[in-house]
């Protein structure tokens, strides 16, 4: 891998890494709300066996993870790739799974699971990687166009 690749490949596992952590993060406070329950004789009684504030949190939280740390393994299958083809294939995949991860961080936030701190400092980092991201794809096109010319 060249050190530019390297580099890349660097921010992604970072980013990955943060993904693991924040998704451990929200399942864990989530846990620790107390479920909607009725007290019947004396003896609470919750109202779901899985409340449905846990499923909304566990299920943005699991494609957060997807999508999150799927950027750095496509970019690792990109910068292994067998052909040019190959490698353009993947890094497209892995923008659209940067991008994909914007998407999943903002409905965290617009639902009050990040706060603003949390939200402005992945999120941050997850548009850093789309602009890169961006860039080499952008190459890739570029080289392309070049060569029909």
């Amino acid at each position: 891998m060249s050190e530019i690749s390297d580099a890349i490949q660097q921010k992604c596992l970072a980013f990955g890494d943060r993904i693991i952590k924040l998704n451990d993060f929200l399942l864990k406070e989530a846990a620790n709300k107390k479920p909607p329950y009725k007290i019947v004789k004396g003896k609470r009684v919750y109202e779901k066996a899985v409340p449905v504030y846990l499923q909304s949190v566990s299920n943005l939280c699991n494609q957060l993870l997807r999508a999150g740390t799927s950027i750095g393994a496509n970019n690792a299958e990109a910068c292994n790739a067998i052909s040019k083809a190959d490698f353009k294939s993947k890094s497209f995949i892995a923008l659209k799974e940067a991008r994909e991860s914007l998407y999943w961080i903002d409905l965290l936030h617009r639902n009050g699971y990040l706060d603003d701190q949390q939200y402005q400092s992945i999120y941050t980092d997850a548009e850093e990687l789309v602009k890169i991201l961006v860039s080499r794809c952008k190459t890739l096109n570029d080289d392309k166009e070049t060569k029909n010319t």
